[in-house]
C-alpha cells in the first residue's frame, strides 16, 4: 500500500530543505554507481526512494520511431514499457511527442482512459493502477522519459510532482554529462555517451534488424515494417521485440498478401513453432 512505502508528501521538494534531502539522497545514488553508464539508473533508483510509488523505468527515444528501455526497477515496469512500444501509442509517447508530463492517477476510470483504451487495458492487467510519465530535458527535444507506476489508484502530490521533475533533470544531466565532473577531457566524457548510445540501442536492436528484414521482404518502407511488426505482435497478444526476434532468427517471415488479409507464414523450410519463447 501506498502508506508502506518511503518518500511521499515528506519530500518536499519546493523548499530549500526539501530539495537539499533531495539532493542529498541523488547524490548518494550517483556516489553508489561503480561507472557512468550506471548513474541515470541508480538516479531513478534514488526516485523510488523519494516519491511513492511502485515501480519506474526510463527510455530513450529517438524520432518518433526508434525507442529504447535503459532500465526498469521490475517486470510491471519492463513490461508496461514494452506495451506502448508494441501499441506504438500510450503516456510515455504522449510525454515525448508534448514534451510535457502526462499524469494517470487512475486507469480503473474513464476519464483517465479514453484515450488509450487498449493500453489502459493491459496495464490493469499487469497490475498497475496509475501511470506518470515524464519527459526527460528541456524544451521541444526530449531525450526519453522518465515512467513512473502504482499498484493504487492516487495522483502524485504536488510535492511528489516536484520531486519527480527534480529527478528528470539529475537523469538529463547524468545523460548529458557522463563524467562525474571528474573528466579532464572530453574524450572519456565522449567515450562514457558512446557506452549509452551502445546500452540504449541494445534493447532494440532486434527490432531495428527485423524491420529491416521485413522491408526486403515486403519492399515497404520502415514505418510500415514498424506497423507491420506491431500488428503481429497485438494480435498475437505478444511484444514488438519478441515478434523481431522470430523474424531475426528466421521463424516467421512476413508474405506481401499481408496488407491484404494474409498473416505472417513461417520462414521457408521451418516453422513458428509455439511463438515467442
Amino acid at each position: 500500500m501506498r502508506a508502506d512505502r518511503p518518500g511521499g508528501d515528506a519530500s518536499d521538494g519546493s523548499s530549500g530543505a526539501g530539495r537539499r534531502r533531495v539532493g542529498g539522497v541523488l547524490a548518494a545514488a550517483v556516489a553508489a554507481a561503480t561507472e557512468p553508464r550506471e548513474v541515470p539508473a541508480a538516479l531513478c533508483r534514488g526516485c523510488l526512494a523519494l516519491v511513492a510509488v511502485s515501480g519506474a523505468s526510463l527510455s530513450f527515444i529517438a524520432g518518433q520511431e526508434v525507442r529504447a528501455l535503459w532500465w526498469a526497477s521490475d517486470s510491471v515496469a519492463a513490461a508496461l514499457a514494452e506495451a506502448q512500444y508494441t501499441l506504438g501509442e500510450g503516456p510515455c509517447q504522449s510525454a515525448f511527442t508534448l514534451a510535457a508530463p502526462v499524469l494517470l492517477g487512475d486507469l480503473t476510470s474513464g476519464a483517465h482512459t479514453w484515450r488509450w483504451p487498449v493500453f489502459a487495458q493491459q496495464a490493469r492487467g499487469l497490475g498497475a493502477r496509475a501511470v506518470f510519465s515524464l519527459p526527460l530535458g528541456a524544451g521541444a527535444r526530449p531525450l526519453g522519459t522518465l515512467d513512473l507506476y502504482r499498484d493504487t489508484a492516487g495522483d502524485l502530490s504536488p510535492r511528489e510532482l516536484c520531486t519527480a521533475l527534480i529527478v528528470c533533470d539529475a537523469v538529463t544531466y547524468a545523460v548529458l554529462d557522463l563524467g562525474f565532473g571528474e573528466t579532464d577531457t572530453g574524450a572519456a566524457a565522449d567515450e562514457g555517451a558512446a557506452s549509452w548510445i551502445e546500452a540504449a540501442e541494445a534493447g532494440h536492436m532486434e527490432v531495428h534488424q527485423a524491420v529491416g528484414m521485413v522491408m526486403v521482404q515486403l519492399g515497404v518502407g520502415p514505418r510500415h515494417a514498424l506497423d507491420l511488426l506491431r500488428a503481429r505482435a497485438f494480435a498475437e497478444g505478444w511484444g514488438v521485440s519478441e515478434v523481431a526476434r522470430e523474424v531475426v532468427d528466421r521463424r516467421l517471415r512476413f508474405r506481401r498478401d499481408d496488407d491484404n488479409g494474409g498473416g505472417p507464414g513461417p520462414a521457408a523450410g521451418g516453422s513458428t513453432g509455439g511463438g515467442p519463447r
